[in-house]
């Protein structure tokens, strides 16, 4: 039957329903148990004879004459429920059996007792209907096939796919278990702007809008709130961390979507070094509490987060596999390598900086990991501080997880002078095209120069989740972005 005459026909039950006197969308539920509880303390129920209110949506039914069985699921549980001709009201069971269908929400007044064969079951007295569902809901032993029609229709895929509801758990654990581990260390948890004047704190494409009251336009913010965390070191607060929504106008891909969420942290008196330490703590307490286990298969690659990790230095690896120095070759040299081995992306004129990260890019598919990457040059690196070994490089590593790039941290620059000079090299590089390279902001200068301590920051998205899952990270997102279709005729 085509989905528009069986909506036809729930249409005309739901008429059936209001023209019976019971209304087919009260705004009361009487429930006073959950599916989750009826089954823990369901033979103290049976012992007792207890009557309860039970809700929930209808997921299968089955019988006919004299006897209907059907299965409520409430999102704590499942639960079988029976309604007896001889046991209830017959206009009330009459009426169950003309107009209740799968996907309906109703509530039903009942006692806990065992079938014939032992099935658990609420025997039912009354039931009054909650929700009437016009549309029907797939079968739940096929689900939906279409991958796009799930990614559409993600309510009803939930609903079903057993599997993906525990991803979506796993998830709330995931960013639970991060503010688990932060505030045991005493870390603030903070809120930043997520409009500014000014977007800063990474190199990305902004989002831009108009804000109507002060008649300007403004940027989504592109990082979890660095620049604000770090005045709010400035402020005096020594350790502050923020798990927020971030936004980039860029594309997309199985590991990159423009909105999603990014833990980043900052912690006043630490660098870099001590920063590996908390971060391999940290992965590993996710790793541990949210899925049970250190190793993980990601791809092609096997990741043992317990074994020790492996430090990389960036500018030995270009030199290995490519034969130039990344920090004394000129920017011809630079482009020649990358342009070699075919990594330079299409239609973009390459500089050095972005012809270097290319290379490393090309070799970081290779590496398993978990691996910290070290050695970056300074011009890859506006914000980090420069070494006290090697000026041409900065206090930076990079988590390296199944050949990508799974977080990023550093000494923070608290030189406001060679901080201003970053920014200046970096608005040349926009002004010569560059427009993910970062914008000048003296309002931050201006705070730095009121003094600001030495501090390490870090920051991971929501790809670690992915990674984990070893899926596609708009598959693990609740709600991914999709183009609209076309308004469908009801």
């Amino acid at each position: 039957m085509a989905e528009s005459d069986i909506r036809g026909e729930r249409l005309r039950k739901l008429e059936k329903l209001k023209g019976s006197g019971m209304e087919a969308y009260p705004a009361e539920s009487h429930r006073d148990t959950s599916i989750e509880d009826a089954i823990v303390t369901f033979d103290e129920l049976e012992a007792s004879g207890k009557k309860m209110h039970i809700g929930g949506r209808v997921m299968s039914r089955r019988g006919q004459g004299g006897i209907v069985f059907a299965d409520l699921f409430d999102g704590t549980g499942r639960l079988q429920i029976v309604l007896q001709k001889s046991d209830i009201d017959e206009a009330l069971y009459n009426l169950f059996t003309e107009c209740v269908d799968t996907g309906d929400f109703i509530e039903v007044l009942g006692t806990a007792f065992k079938t014939k064969r032992g099935e658990p079951s609420i025997k039912c007295q009354k039931w009054r209907m909650l929700s009437k569902s016009l549309l029907p809901i797939p079968d739940e032993w096929f689900g939906l096939k279409d991958e796009e029609k799930r990614l559409r229709e993600r309510a009803v895929d939930i609903l079903h796919n057993d599997e993906l509801r525990k991803m979506i758990i796993r998830k709330s654990r995931f960013w639970s278990a991060c503010r688990t581990f932060f505030d045991k260390r005493n870390f603030l948890e903070v809120e930043t702007p997520v409009l500014e004047t000014s977007p800063g704190g990474a190199e990305a494409r902004p989002f831009i809008t108009h804000h109507n009251a002060l008649d300007i336009d403004v940027y989504l913010r592109i990082s979890a709130g660095e620049l604000w965390q770090k005045r709010l070191l400035v402020a005096g607060f020594p350790k502050v961390f923020e798990i927020g929504r971030i936004f980039r106008n860029e594309g997309q891909s199985r590991e990159h979507l423009q909105d999603y969420t990014q833990l980043e942290f900052y912690e006043a008196y630490s660098d870099y070094h001590a920063g590996m330490k908390i971060v391999q703590e940290l992965y590993r307490h996710i790793a541990k509490e949210v899925f049970g286990q250190y190793t993980f298969k990601i791809g092609e690659h096997e990741v043992d987060f317990a074994e020790e990790w492996k430090t990389i230095d960036f500018s030995a690896s270009i030199k290995e596999h490519f034969g130039i120095d990344p920090i004394k070759c000129g920017e011809k040299e630079a482009i020649s390598a990358a342009r070699e081995v075919k990594v330079l992306p299409a239609g973009i004129e390459p500089n050095k900086e972005r012809a270097i990260d290319q290379l490393w890019k090309h070799i970081r598919k290779t590496i398993s990991g978990p691996s910290f990457l070290v050695g970056v040059p300074i011009f890859m690196e506006p914000l980090a501080k420069r070494s006290l070994k090697n000026p041409e490089v900065v206090e930076r590593f990079q988590v390296i997880l199944a050949g990508s790039e799974v977080g990023k941290g550093f000494s923070e620059l608290n030189d406001p002078l060679d901080q201003r000079k970053r920014f200046e090299d970096q608005q040349k590089l926009r002004d010569a095209g560059d427009d993910e390279a970062q914008r000048m902001d003296l309002d931050y200068v201006r705070t730095m120069e009121y003094g600001m301590p030495p501090a390490f920051g870090f920051g991971v998205s929501e790809r670690l989740f992915a990674f984990l899952e070893n899926k596609p990270i708009h598959e693990t997102q609740l709600f991914p972005l999709l183009r609209p279709t076309p308004p469908q005729k009801l």
